[in-house]
């Protein structure tokens, strides 16, 4: 699938840009994979996949306990979509194959 691979990823949040990495695995529709910033990583939860669309979400503890939702498209070695955070609204995000 287009998704698979790994990614470096931009997040404008509420606190500045935020780098993170993420290294997607897809099967049938179904999105697997981990994430990680700051020297923390996670497993990603809830991930979907279809066609260019994905979906996905990690829990964070750090700079506070969240869980962050993501929806993007995948096209070619880009990605582009809005990372939810709970009551504190969406963010846009933006990601390059790495």
């Amino acid at each position: 699938m287009a998704v698979d691979g790994n990614w470096n990823i931009t997040m404008s949040t509420p606190m500045g840009e935020r780098k993170a990495t993420l290294s997607l695995q897809s099967a049938g529709n179904t999105l697997t994979g981990t994430q990680g910033a700051d020297g923390n990583s996670g497993e990603i939860f809830d991930g979907t996949v279809n066609g260019d669309d994905v979906a996905w979400k990690i829990s964070i503890t750090n700079p506070m306990p969240l869980t962050l939702a993501f929806t993007g498209k995948v096209s070619g070695d880009s990605m582009s979509g809005e990372m939810g955070i709970g009551p504190m609204g969406s963010f846009p995000f933006t990601g390059a194959r790495a």
